[in-house]
């Protein structure tokens, strides 16, 4: 069989000026990056602002497992599916970071014959997105070690800078380092930090700002330290924010390709879901949305994580109003939730089927709370039997909930058509009643409570020391009244990876609490979770190689 990078050397990919004068895009709004990718321009964006809205549908999944679910290769074929059935769908999806890529996952643009192209040209530089967050996130930390060297006018507290420097790979070496080391030319010696990329408040940034207006204006309230009496410095008052909206002018733009069937495809922004907000850039989605009668975009990880940020923070900062939620899973991942290894998912077992499929009855119970009517997609493998595909047709018409066998890996759009048509008929037959599961204005820790108690299904929620310290500075700045971001293993519906199916009798622990002013959330930070990932034993990066003819191989 092809691996996924050979059968995407193979597309017949569209020039991307086609594609785009397809959707109604002039030429002269299009901002090309060679022939088959490309930004939208704000202009474009300003044209289409009065048309009306096509129809939001979000798709998530289960908890991640090592059999693997293809949330992002079910979006691809969905979309492909619904061309098909001559229906206009939009793809809306985040863009992959080199960390990723090079360490354990590979390629991230779908999966099989379900796939965004150039792919090679999406999950390493793409139109260098990453790279300008990156310099721009790190021309702040620049700014404020000289600011320090400089005479400290604003009285800094070294001790106390709140945002880290980021690069787009993972790196454990650079978690904790020290700077400022060789003398006084070398500025003063203090401890720092790197997060990745995906992780920098400015990622959000971008992918929450409506326009470059508030995007500067986001930019501007990044809570960057405390003084040394104990007061809030913002990078407004470092005079940066000029220079950083500069490094990130091209970057605000959507960028435009297409998926293997020529499908559009808008891919901005690319926040990780167990570590930030998870989804892709508010303007990314609302253009999906002008452009076609479908928008089809996706939310990292499982529904506790990308669809609940997706659901209380994107979707109340945009005035989004999702009409249907796909969410994803596959009989082998429900098998691994119900104690079956990896080694032994291949063979049938309703008995752990039966036990493990409780995963995806508390995410269709969790996604039926934001009143947003649901549809399963079970990713198939041939492996799965009869008696197994019954038991989660069984479940699932129990729930009250359509389910659809999935095989765009394998077939594309053609297999995804079953997906299709239920995703349509939910929208057309059942009303979404979308709205968040908490008030924006509570205190910090009732919003956590309301995330703990209604997605996790904790019996409550524990405060380090430090977290209670630091939401008492946050609440007395007066930025208690915004939406939570919880960072936690993606693994679990608890804060711990071990705990499969769906944990009973648990508490979630929340060691720290940061905030991000700009990005307009506080960030709880549970567990072992941390914003800067490591490389595994054999990285992803050591099957990576160039022909001499310039053939990348090995990226997935």
């Amino acid at each position: 069989m092809l691996s996924d990078i050979e059968i995407a050397h193979g597309a017949k990919m569209m020039k991307i000026k086609d594609i785009a004068a397809d959707l109604g895009i002039m030429e002269d709004e299009l901002i090309p990056y060679g022939h088959y990718k490309a930004k939208v321009s704000q202009e474009c964006i300003d044209r289409l602002a009065d048309k009306p809205d096509g129809k939001l549908i979000l798709v998530t999944a289960i908890n991640p497992t090592p059999a693997g679910e293809g949330k992002t290769t079910t979006s691809v074929g969905l979309a492909q599916a619904m061309y098909k059935l001559g229906k206009k769908a939009v793809l809306a999806l985040r863009e992959p970071s080199l960390g990723p890529v090079f360490g354990i996952k590979g390629g991230a643009a779908g999966g099989g014959y379900a796939q965004v192209v150039p792919m090679e040209d999406i999950n390493l530089h793409f139109t260098g997105d990453m790279h300008a967050i990156t310099a721009a996130n790190n021309l702040l930390c620049a700014l404020i070690d000289n600011h320090i060297q400089q005479g400290n006018a604003l009285n800094i507290d070294p001790r106390r800078i709140q945002i880290k420097r980021c690069l787009d790979m993972n790196d454990r070496a650079l978690r904790n380092i020290v700077i400022g080391m060789g003398g006084k030319a070398n500025g003063v010696v203090r401890e720092d930090h790197f997060q990745i990329t995906v992780a920098s408040e400015i990622m959000a940034i971008l992918c929450l700002a409506d326009d470059l207006a508030d995007l500067k204006e986001r930019l501007g309230r990044i809570h960057v330290a405390y003084t040394y009496d104990n007061k809030p410095v913002f990078a407004r008052e470092l005079n940066a924010v000029g220079a950083m909206t500069a490094l990130l002018l091209d970057a605000v733009n959507p960028n435009l390709v297409q998926t293997l069937e020529n499908t559009p495809a808008i891919i901005h922004g690319g926040p990780f879901a167990n570590i930030a907000h998870g989804c892709n850039s508010v303007r990314a989605t609302k253009l999906a949305l002008k452009l076609g009668d479908y928008a089809v975009t996706e939310a990292g990880f499982g529904s506790d994580l990308g669809a609940e940020k997706f659901f209380d923070i994107k979707c109340r900062y945009a005035k989004l109003k999702p009409s249907c939620v796909v969410l994803v899973a596959t009989i082998r991942a429900l098998k691994y939730n119900g104690g079956v290894p990896k080694a032994e998912l291949t063979t049938e077992n309703t008995e752990a089927l039966r036990t493990g499929i409780v995963n995806l009855e508390k995410h269709i119970e969790n996604m039926k709370k934001y009143g947003v009517p649901v549809v399963v997609a079970i990713n198939h493998f041939y492996t799965d039997t009869e008696a197994e595909i019954a038991i989660v047709r069984e479940k699932c018409e129990a729930l009250g909930v359509k389910v659809a066998f999935s095989d765009v890996f394998l077939k594309g759009g053609e297999g995804g058509i079953e997906l299709a048509k239920a995703v349509i008929e939910t929208i057309d037959t059942t009303e979404s009643n979308f709205a968040p599961i908490y008030d924006e204005k509570l205190p910090i820790k009732e919003k956590l409570s309301a995330i703990a108690k209604e997605i996790y299904d904790a019996d409550g929620v524990n405060y380090t020391t430090a977290a209670e310290k630091a939401i008492a500075e946050i609440e007395a700045m007066g930025f208690g009244d915004i939406p939570v971001c919880v960072a936690k293993t993606q693994y679990s519906l608890s804060d711990d990876p071990a705990k499969l199916g769906h944990p009973k009798g648990f508490t979630i622990t929340v060691r720290d609490v940061k905030l991000s002013a700009g990005a307009g959330f506080v960030v709880a930070l549970t567990g072992d979770i941390m914003t800067m990932p490591g490389l595994p034993k054999v990285p992803a990066a050591n099957n990576i190689d160039v022909s001499e003819d310039g053939t990348i191989s090995g990226l997935f």
